[in-house]
């Protein structure tokens, strides 16, 4: 019997196991809930064409489901010296025509997603908000760079950045004190030479936090994210930067994507030996085992979970589509998954509203089954598919299945279980939430 056929019998009697156990998540969770996260990431231009906002969260229930809501972005800029900025003013605090999340009117001068947060936060008094700084924007990650390197630029942006988010100095005549709790750090992505200063950076929000906390009496909450990728992770100090924060956003997805033309899982919990790219720690499995034996507490690690999916076209009907070579990204569909969208330019409704080929919401995915495509569980990595032989299109992607089992993993990964989980981006579930309330069932909440 050979050493890859007993592989796959304990990964399949694994994933079996954690099946099971996720069956009976309601009360197996209610003994694991404590102090697990449920995170997700707000983005900003949401309220554009997806028409999505921090309303919705209260009308469908996920705010009651959330301990984090972290809101992207804010900028950082070192011109003319270091300091957070605003990213998109109209949508952060001068919008008048929101829906509001309480029934009352804002009342202004505050409008905007930040007027809308204040209301959330009064009917969530728990729910901690946070500022997530930077993105994939190559100016923020240049502005972090720079900052970073000096004792004085880290000192500059943590005061600036808590002064414009926690004490609330918004812009001028426009104060929100208490408006957000503290700060998740997305440098994406720190090189080799930004290694201690990455950490000096947290070091130094840190300490100004918790000197603010002293004056205050109230608590704040600091996090990074964290890259699933060896060759982004190996220029971070794991075990000291986890140190200075409260826990880590570690992105549990694009391990695969329509970068590449040969089709591939892009959030699975393991790896296998089925997989042309065996060995290269392109799971989440092997994300958690690199973090924790890199000396990141356990209770730091938050799995994030994608709510969308990765899609090829021109792909042949072999394996229903997994670990084939495609002609290209999938086209962006309608949000009914009925057809294509004609045009990309966002000023056409109805359309996948991430308008982008080679992907699609979890909202748009979980349309597809009624629309040609079948549905394929991989035992093997515990992830799913979606696969048309008639228009050669394949699609990987989370569903309620296996953020049921991710949940499982995060509650038995090791004795008291990970730190809990985060979604990318909350806009992209479904009307009802249904993906983060799979999560808050799994976790407990």
């Amino acid at each position: 019997m050979s050493k890859h056929f007993l592989s796959r019998l304990l990964r399949t009697a694994l994933l079996t196991m954690l099946a099971l156990v996720a069956c009976i998540s309601s009360s197996f969770a209610q003994n694991h809930k404590q102090g697990k996260i449920l995170g997700g990431y707000f983005e900003e231009w949401g309220i554009y064409y997806a028409g999505y906002n921090i309303a919705n969260l209260q009308q469908n229930g996920v705010a009651d489901k959330l301990t984090h809501l972290l809101y992207a972005f804010g900028n950082v800029t070192t011109t003319p010296a270091p300091a957070c900025s605003i990213a998109d003013s109209w949508a952060d605090y001068q919008s008048p025509y929101l829906p509001s999340v309480n029934g009352n009117a804002y009342p202004g001068p505050l409008y905007g997603n930040f007027a809308a947060i204040q209301q959330l936060k009064g009917l969530h008094p728990n729910l901690s908000v946070l500022m997530s700084l930077g993105g994939a924007s190559s100016a923020n990650t240049a502005a972090f760079v720079a900052a970073a390197s000096t004792t004085a630029g880290r000192q500059a942006l943590a005061a600036s950045c808590i002064d414009m988010f926690v004490n609330g100095n918004i812009a001028s005549g426009i104060t929100a004190p208490g408006l957000f709790d503290g700060f998740n750090i997305d440098w994406e992505f720190p090189t080799a030479t930004d290694t201690q200063n990455f950490t000096a950076l947290l070091q130094e929000f840190s300490k100004q936090l918790n000197a603010l906390s002293e004056t205050t009496g109230k608590q704040y909450s600091l996090s990074f994210d964290g890259p699933a990728g060896a060759q982004n992770y190996v220029n971070i100090d794991l075990k000291n930067a986890a140190k200075q924060v409260d826990f880590i956003t570690i992105d549990g997805y694009n391990y695969s994507g329509s970068w590449v033309t040969q089709t591939n899982h892009a959030s699975p919990l393991y790896d296998s030996s089925e997989d042309p790219l065996f060995g290269q720690g392109l799971d989440i499995d092997d994300t958690v085992n690199a973090y924790l034996s890199a000396g990141v507490p356990a209770s730091k690690y938050t799995m994030g979970l994608p709510l969308y999916g990765a899609g090829w076209t021109g792909v042949p009907n072999v394996n229903n589509g997994l670990y084939q070579n495609s002609t290209g990204p999938s086209p962006v569909l309608w949000t009914n998954g009925t057809g294509l969208c004609p045009d990309l330019s966002g000023n056409t409704p109805g359309c996948d509203t991430l308008l982008t080929p080679g992907l699609l919401t979890y909202s748009t995915l979980s349309t597809l089954t009624s629309n040609g495509y079948s549905n394929y569980f991989d035992q093997q990595r515990g992830a799913v598919s979606l696969y048309d032989p008639t228009s050669g299109t394949f699609y990987t992607y989370d569903d309620p299945s296996t953020a049921s089992l991710k949940m499982t993993y995060i509650n038995t990964k090791v004795p008291k279980g990970l730190g809990g989980a985060y979604v990318w981006a909350l806009k992209d579930d479904d009307a009802s939430g249904t993906m983060v309330k799979t999560m808050a069932a799994g976790l407990g909440r």
